[in-house]
């Protein structure tokens, strides 16, 4: 490899992320609007150039929070560095196939995306995943960008949104920032995040430590498929004596889980839950990657990324 991975591993990027994210609209017929497609930009055009940045999310079908969030923060990038031509890949092949099919819109995966570099003659690649955390899908896109090394005379990663403790007390101070106008001292103000088996899944008690070292003890982290669990969120609110309930993804993107495991109608879903407790529930359908401070923090990781190919 000509020029050293800009990610190094030290902070545990050994963290584990398990890729295991449901889609269930992928398999069943959606009875929800997901927006207009053809306002999304796929970014997946050839005439590249010799300068690449390459960002790479994981995904959603749902359109609208795909340009909002997903393609805020390209916005972003492009904004940031108008040297380089910014292009998507999504990892989830189930997201990609599903979006073809349902609206034609083609969005590379990360093989065609690397593919496309190499045969447009790029020389100099930049890579900026989107990731919340660095876990197992990190990894990943760590692995596959670099058998493509020798592609390319340089080639360098980004780190993921949270990977250092000034990414951890800079988002933190944005979750209270976009929530504030909800702080009225009634309100439990919880996120949901995705939640892991995996070693990973610190972040979240880890995100919630900050939060209680700065005093905001009305606010909360829980995830769908681990620790902490909606019924440890209940608990916590129930004890603190609130009689309202904001909800929020902690996630890039609100796409299924945040539609549906957050918002949704169904008995099982977080705000069917709080309701049912007795609280008044507030749903903001929101993914962090539309968030103008989160976009600048991957602007930052991505300039990092830039200056290892050129040091």
């Amino acid at each position: 490899m000509k020029k050293m991975l800009a990610a190094v591993f030290t902070m545990g990027l050994c963290l584990a992320l398990a890729p295991s994210f449901a889609v269930r609209a992928e398999e069943e017929e959606e009875n929800y609007e997901t927006g207009d497609a053809s306002l999304d930009n796929p970014l997946n055009q050839d005439e590249i150039g010799e300068d690449e940045l390459l960002i790479v999310s994981f995904g959603t079908s749902f359109n609208d929070s795909r340009r909002l969030t997903i393609g805020g923060i390209e916005g972003a990038m492009a904004e940031a560095f108008p040297d380089w031509s910014v292009r998507r890949a999504f990892t989830s092949q189930i997201i990609i196939d599903h979006v073809k099919a349902r609206d034609g819109e083609v969005i590379d995966n990360m093989t065609e995306a690397l593919d496309r570099a190499a045969d447009n003659g790029v020389k100099r690649l930049a890579v900026q995943p989107t990731h919340l955390m660095p876990g197992f899908e990190y990894n990943d896109v760590y692995a596959e960008v670099g058998s493509y090394a020798d592609a390319f005379e340089a080639v360098a990663i980004g780190q993921p949104l949270l990977t250092s403790d000034e990414d951890f007390s800079r988002v933190a101070q944005i979750l209270v920032d976009i929530t504030k106008e909800y702080d009225d001292g009634e309100t439990a103000i919880c996120f949901m995040g995705h939640g892991t088996e995996a070693d990973s899944n610190e972040v979240y008690a880890r995100m919630q430590g900050v939060l209680d070292s700065m005093g905001m003890k009305n606010y909360f982290i829980g995830t769908v498929e681990a620790e902490p669990s909606l019924e440890d969120v209940l608990a916590m609110v129930k004890e603190g004596g609130y009689s309202k309930v904001l909800l929020r993804p902690m996630m890039i993107v609100a796409g299924d889980h945040a539609n549906n495991d957050m918002a949704g109608d169904e008995e099982d879903s977080w705000k069917s839950i709080f309701e049912n407790a007795g609280y008044d529930v507030t749903c903001i359908l929101e993914g962090l990657g539309q968030v103008e401070a989160i976009q600048e923090i991957f602007v930052e990781h991505a300039k990092a990324a830039l200056e290892e190919i050129y040091s």
